[in-house]
């Protein structure tokens, strides 16, 4: 019988990945397809995928697949071929990262979950079936040019802070079932505007602007393959990024460059940075952004307190950890408080 699932610790996989001598590429895709056995499709993928090497976080539902994997780049032409023929699957875009070291994922994970991106919308009679037109990088800077063209981040106050298209406007939540009605409330006044949704990758903003198309919007866009598409798009072609600053992604990188530009300050000192970190105090676990000098200062924790712990023996640190029931945190300077990070708006990186 195949194995289906990893059996090798995280530690193990982790210094594994480190030894490979083979180079590999990160890669992000996603579709909206129906899918009638979910476990039988998670289970022939999960084994396909397991003898190709490739690690990631894979996610399925009866509504479609979410994925951003890490993939050999000497595996890669089978692992393409495998999709394709796959026949929802068939030509899909594959959005290679822009800015990677190879050591995104160190584990395959694949779930069965029952949406592919936590969306919150009962009506019965929404449906991905019409959905925004796609613009790619060239059409997306021309319709930025239009002062009747609105552009929506649908992404987390996290990722969008370290950042974003210029003027795009930030929906204030951190979850996506959140931000679907928040965005047409804002824009009720908007219906007849160019309205372009955009996201890590594409799906959240691909299922927003079905939503917003559904509550009697007319000129609605989404960037196809999202910014990590658009960043690519935009090197190869020599086109101005409109996209400033980084982009993040969740994964080990926890970010990807697309342009020098700063535009987000360490959460300690103020300095401008964009580099996220968690903090190494495993109790807290943070997700906030910390510049060199801090991470220096503070060994990498977001705070003297959680510092005093990180250096304390392991087993004391251990018992301090007993009956805390530890959840990623985020550090959300709009809102002045912190934040639970929740993965169900995609739980990938870079969608």
């Amino acid at each position: 019988m195949a194995v289906l699932h990893n059996r090798v610790s995280q530690a193990e996989l982790k210094i594994l990945l480190y030894q490979e001598t083979t180079p590999r590429k990160t890669i992000s895709f996603y579709q909206y397809f129906s899918i009638a056995d979910t476990n039988q499709f998670r289970d022939e993928l999960y084994e396909a995928l397991n003898t190709l090497k490739v690690f990631g976080r894979i996610y399925i539902a009866a509504e479609g697949i979410n994925a951003q994997v890490s993939v050999p780049e000497n595996n890669f032409t089978a692992f393409k071929n495998y999709l394709y023929n796959i026949a929802p699957l068939n030509g899909i875009r594959l959005n290679v990262a822009v800015d990677d070291d190879g050591k995104s994922f160190w584990v395959l994970k694949i779930k069965v979950r029952q949406k592919i991106v936590a969306d919150g919308i009962t009506d019965p009679g929404f449906s991905m079936a019409k959905k925004g037109k796609y613009v790619d990088a060239l059409q997306m800077n021309k319709l930025l040019q239009n002062e009747d063209t609105i552009v929506i981040d649908m992404r987390n106050h996290y990722e969008y802070e370290v950042g974003h298209f210029e003027n795009a406007i930030e929906i204030p939540s951190d979850t996506f079932r959140e931000q679907l009605p928040m965005a047409v409330n804002m824009m009720q006044d908007k219906k007849e505007k160019n309205i372009i949704m955009y996201c890590t990758g594409g799906i959240r903003c691909e299922k927003a602007s079905a939503y917003m198309l559904h509550n009697g919007f007319n000129n609605v866009f989404h960037l196809e393959g999202g910014i990590i598409n658009y960043a690519r798009q935009a090197k190869e072609n020599n086109i101005d990024s409109k996209f400033i600053g980084k982009n993040f992604v969740f994964d080990d990188r926890l970010g990807e460059r697309i342009t020098s530009d700063i535009i987000a300050h360490c959460h300690q000192c103020g300095e401008p940075a964009d580099t996220h970190k968690n903090c190494k105090n495993e109790a807290c676990h943070l997700l906030f952004i910390q510049c060199a000098v801090c991470t220096e200062n503070y060994d990498g924790c977001c705070s003297a307190e959680c510092k005093t712990v990180y250096n304390l023996p392991i087993e004391q640190q251990k018992e301090l950890r007993k009956g805390i029931e530890k959840g990623t945190m985020v550090f959300n300077k709009s809102k002045h408080r912190l934040r639970p990070r929740l993965d169900e708006n995609n739980g990938i990186g870079g969608l």
